[in-house]
């Protein structure tokens, strides 16, 4: 009881950002609808995952966000050792080392370190916002972001060590980056990224691992590289196959994409496709919807925040969701090379889920805490 009248005197319930709670939920349940659509399986431990992705998203919100960035470092620290055990102790499957096995479930360090990164800038950021600009410094943050990336990069994972440095770059430059360090950076990243992109289409050379040569290729080329490109053509009739209203969940329909088995693990990476089929392109615009709106309540939040790291914090998670979800999108239909990301509250996968759900609770904690005029 005590508690309780601790969170009433220090919160105030009118300040809870009931829409983004909504927009979460409602998404996740499309997910959880389409998920059992694609392999009825998993549908079970998704719904799992939505109720403990909610008990760990309210009982996050009321935990004070400044009180949880005093042990940032700590934070950066489990992220390092837990991609690390990855690495060692990992449990492999499809060639790629990501989880941990805890016998009960499987544990994502990934997944996690997403969140972990934003937490730990925004707390670093603030506190050293007067020297960010300096060349010591600029040198030092990217090292620090660059740590956990190179550990992901190795699992191998270049999708998500690619979300992860451009979300922590983006908190960077909110956080008060120079605009004269961003000019130089893209003069020269810009030419180099073009050089490098000539290396990597150059056959023979070995500066990424075989599969992602040939998911690029493939994406190029998908008349040349029919194994690597039949899952993303695939994907890309399944949504338009779709049309205006979709063929309907559960759909029975012999000339289903789904159906025929054409897309492997729909229920993860590719979700967005079976949601493209089923609930059309109303359903994809629904879910599109849903997400931008969650992103745009996220940067609303960080405007109202009472300091610089509830700021960066709510611009960070909102980063996250948008980069995410519009790398999966344009892997679903054609635009990316195939990346393996999951579509945020929509894949299968609980690590993901809860963990996005927990991002959510520290957003909706520096929405309680907003600045007052």
């Amino acid at each position: 009881m005590s508690i309780l009248l601790t969170l009433k005197r220090k919160y105030k319930l009118i300040d809870y950002s009931v829409w983004l709670v909504l927009c979460i939920t409602s998404l996740t349940i499309i997910g959880i609808l389409v998920i059992g659509s694609a392999n009825e399986a998993y549908q079970t431990k998704q719904i799992l995952g939505l109720i403990l992705g909610l008990i760990c998203m309210v009982v996050v919100s009321l935990c004070d966000y400044n009180y949880i960035l005093r042990f940032s470092w700590i934070l950066y620290a489990i992220n390092i050792i837990g991609l690390l055990l990855v690495l060692f102790f990992g449990y492999n499957t499809g060639g790629a080392t990501r989880w941990i096995d805890l016998k009960v479930v499987r544990f994502q360090p990934s997944e996690l370190s997403k969140i972990l990164m934003i937490l730990f800038l925004a707390s670093y950021l603030s506190k050293n916002k007067e020297i960010i600009n300096k060349p010591k410094e600029v040198i030092k943050i990217i090292i620090l972001i660059l740590i956990p990336a190179v550990l992901i990069q190795r699992e191998p994972d270049l999708s998500t060590c690619i979300v992860l440095f451009t979300v922590c770059i983006i908190v960077y430059f909110l956080a008060g980056l120079s605009a004269k360090i961003v000019g130089i950076v893209l003069g020269t990243g810009i030419p180099a990224f073009a050089v490098l992109w000539h290396f990597i289409l150059t056959k023979g050379e070995q500066i990424l691992n075989e599969y992602q040569y040939i998911r690029i290729m493939a994406w190029l080329h998908p008349e040349d590289y029919p194994n690597g490109a039949y899952q993303q053509q695939n994907s890309i009739t399944a949504v338009g196959s779709g049309m205006l209203f979709g063929k309907g969940l559960y759909n029975t329909e012999v000339d289903s994409v789904k159906n025929g088995n054409f897309i492997s693990e729909p229920q993860t990476d590719f979700i967005f496709a079976v949601t493209g089929e089923e609930l059309g392109f109303l359903g994809c615009c629904l879910v599109i919807g849903l997400l931008l709106v969650i992103c745009l309540i996220c940067i609303y939040i960080g405007t109202k925040a009472k300091d610089e790291s509830g700021r960066l914090i709510a611009y960070g998670i909102g980063t996250l969701i948008g980069v995410q979800s519009f790398f999966n999108i344009c892997v679903v239909t054609g635009l990316m090379p195939n990346t393996g990301l999951p579509l945020p509250f929509m894949s299968y996968g609980l690590t993901s889920l809860v963990t996005l759900f927990m991002g959510m609770g520290i957003v909706l904690n520096v929405g309680l805490q907003r600045e007052r005029h």
